[in-house]
């Protein structure tokens, strides 16, 4: 319990026990993610639930609940909420249980599980569509927002790589290009977080989808390469292209997109990966030095993998190649020689 502060772990005691008339509620921390959550499982009477600590000027509690019942009124499985309160930043959810998809799939069954998770996507998409005024939009400005993370805190802050004016300008026009491919798609709801260790799989086999506070109107392609190039687990790209095809049929179908070629549909889906790439690589880089979690330190070659993988293929992001070639890898391999 030492991860709260005691103020906090007797508040949320207090109110859990309101909840629940009394009982004695032991809470076992469970892993954080890399907000600023945390949760905790406890069980009443046989039965399991998951206590969040939120708080509320650090979480967007206010969407979470949101999302949840926009969610669940559309037949995505997610976390029952129990009971809430947003101005002490205190949930109580139901437990979908212990096993992540990432903890589950192997090469043999990824095409089977994945166009499972495929398959919730237009019921997420489709999740709030009256309402769409309620969700933020990855507009421009949010786009350049986390491109910069990568600038600021991979470049600068992890690896004191500083850019030349040149550097910088190419840097720059590289980012334009992602920023412009993100705007020119369709634009639907999108999880934004959308991979192997935010869905769950229940004893049934079936999928409950988690970590949906931060879901935005962005673009089609998002969810999909959120979840066939995630960062922390590295796929064929046989299986890879084969459950692309599948999430493209099933969106050419229901948005009548037909006039939209595959080589369009890949472009959308590489790029788009690119910026997220680039987020995720300035943002784990950021979770160590900002705020202290020094695990997600290990997941940033992966994601570097994927922008000299891609990048290389658009001749219009060569210099982001070069410069990850000749000096964000080498730095990455000094520093881990030093320590």
């Amino acid at each position: 319990m030492e991860n709260l502060p005691s103020s906090r772990i007797q508040a949320l005691h207090l109110w859990l026990n309101n909840q629940f008339s009394g009982e004695n509620i032991q809470l076992t921390p469970l892993t954080g993610d890399a907000g600023f959550r945390r949760y905790y499982r406890f069980v009443i009477q046989g039965r399991s639930f998951i206590a969040v600590d939120a708080p509320k000027d650090k979480s967007n509690n206010a969407a979470f609940v949101f999302i949840q019942k926009s969610f669940s009124e559309h037949n995505v499985l997610v976390p029952e909420i129990i009971a809430a309160d947003l101005s002490l930043g205190f949930l109580c959810l139901a437990d979908l249980g212990e096993t992540l998809l990432a903890d589950i799939l192997t090469p043999e069954n990824i095409a089977l599980t994945y166009q499972k998770a495929i398959d919730i996507l237009p019921k997420i998409q489709s999740s709030i569509a009256n309402n769409s005024e309620k969700v933020p939009h990855y507009d421009q400005a949010f786009v350049e927002l986390e491109l910069n993370i990568f600038s600021q805190w991979l470049l600068t802050e992890h690896l004191s790589i500083i850019l030349s004016a040149e550097e910088q300008k190419q840097l720059t026009r590289c980012f334009s290009i992602l920023t412009e491919n993100m705007l020119s798609q369709p634009q639907v709801l999108v999880h934004r977080d959308y991979h192997s260790r935010n869905i769950m799989v229940l004893q049934d086999k079936t999928l409950g989808i988690i970590d949906f506070q931060d879901a935005v109107i962005g673009p089609i392609t998002y969810d999909i390469v959120s979840l066939l190039r995630d960062c922390y687990l590295k796929w064929p790209s046989e299986s890879v292209s084969l459950l692309l095809k599948r999430y493209i049929d099933v969106m050419t179908e229901r948005y009548s997109l037909n006039d939209i070629t595959r080589q369009q549909w890949q472009r959308w889906f590489d790029l788009t990966g690119l910026q997220r790439h680039i987020k995720a690589s300035g943002i784990f880089a950021r979770l160590h030095h900002r705020d202290n979690k020094s695990g997600y330190l290990k997941d940033i070659p992966l994601t570097l993998s994927y922008i000299v993988e891609i990048s290389q293929q658009y001749p219009e992001l060569a210099s982001l190649h070069q410069l990850l070639l000749i000096k964000v890898l080498p730095a990455m391999t000094n520093l881990k020689k030093e320590r």
